[in-house]
């Protein structure tokens, strides 16, 4: 008479089948995220980018697919970067969670370097510099994460900028009419100091600044930057800035605003903002001869008399309406700065 197998056997076999079940798994996950990275750079090329890495390396088993691609670099992207793109990396790791199949994790490591258009390379590390997105087949993701914390980049001019945290969130719908949002976005930076080399005004270091908005459609592609501005714009695009904070200095500003493109493709639109520390901001921009003295007196005098001081003895602020038209910023009709040209190419 066969005996059936006893309570003991199937308690011992159960890992072993689990372990199989994990390596098979594991096995097609990384088949599947490798495949999916070679059809991703033949693509790239054949939209006229030069991708180049070293031999990729699995690992991650048992509870991730992983796949580590050293000596990463990209260039090209002329038609979607005036001037085009360079980027590389000592080493980027893409991880599939088997727990998250659906999320692609995404993390630069080492000592990196981007260069824009014929400009110099800037190199850079960062403690943490990952990435997550889906992990589907369509042109767009429908959503990326960001997340970057002690970043710190040698500029060509000298000096070195750092940003202590980086947080950035965007939701993807290029197909969106014209009044819905294309691209809805935050971001949030905290601990910024700029190069010595750049203009500082308010001071060495930005304690915070936090962005929230939308890129109202349509997104329409075209050959240049220039063809897909105009496209935007005579679709009715509009970028909406619903939160934008900021403190630097003795600046702590919230403010709000619409902008679009007008018929020089230059931004204009118009905004509020709520102040507080504006005397000694305006004071320091013109010290700085980013405004004339002119203007800020005059800005003085017209927020003076606008400004809300609290009855707890908290500096006095004021909430003012802002205007750009023809490059010039102004506010209740007092010009303030004078803004640079976009030069499209």
């Amino acid at each position: 008479m066969r005996r059936r197998p006893g309570l003991w056997t199937m308690l011992l076999a159960a890992p072993l089948v689990l372990l199989a079940a994990d390596t098979l798994y594991w096995q097609i996950a990384a088949h599947n995220l490798e495949d999916g990275f070679a059809a991703w750079v033949a693509a790239q090329r054949a939209s006229g980018w030069t991708v180049a890495h070293q031999p990729p390396v699995r690992s991650g088993w048992p509870l991730a697919a992983v796949l580590t691609l050293p000596a990463m670099s990209l260039e090209g992207g002329a038609e979607e970067v005036p001037g085009g793109l360079s980027w590389k990396a000592e080493t980027v790791v893409l991880r599939v969670a088997l727990l998250r199949p659906g999320l692609l994790e995404i993390a630069a490591q080492g000592r990196q370097r981007v260069a824009v258009a014929d400009g110099p390379e800037i190199p850079y590390t960062a403690a943490r510099l990952n990435l997550v997105m889906p992990l589907q087949a369509a042109p767009w993701p429908g959503f990326i994460d960001v997340a970057g914390d002690d970043l710190r980049a040698a500029m060509p001019a000298g000096g070195v900028a750092t940003v202590g945290s980086l947080r950035a969130h965007g939701d993807f719908h290029p197909e969106a009419p014209s009044g819905e949002a294309a691209l809805a976005f935050t971001l949030k930076a905290e601990t910024v100091s700029p190069p010595p080399g750049i203009l500082r005004p308010l001071g060495s270091r930005i304690t915070s600044l936090a962005v929230e908005g939308a890129l109202n459609g349509p997104l329409q592609p075209g050959r240049t930057a220039t063809d897909r501005a105009v496209a935007w714009r005579d679709g009715g695009g509009a970028l909406e800035l619903r939160r934008l904070s900021l403190v630097w200095g003795p600046l702590d500003l919230n403010a709000s605003a619409t902008l679009a493109l007008d018929e020089q493709l230059q931004p204009m639109g118009a905004g509020t903002a709520r102040v507080i520390g504006y005397a000694e901001t305006l004071d320091a921009l013109a010290s700085h001869a980013v405004i004339s003295r002119s203007a800020a007196t005059a800005a003085k005098a017209v927020l003076s008399l606008l400004a809300h001081s609290p009855d707890d003895g908290s500096p006095p602020d004021v909430e003012v309406p802002l205007t750009l038209q023809y490059r010039t910023l102004s506010m209740r009709q007092v010009p303030l700065l004078r803004l640079p040209e976009l030069d499209w190419p």
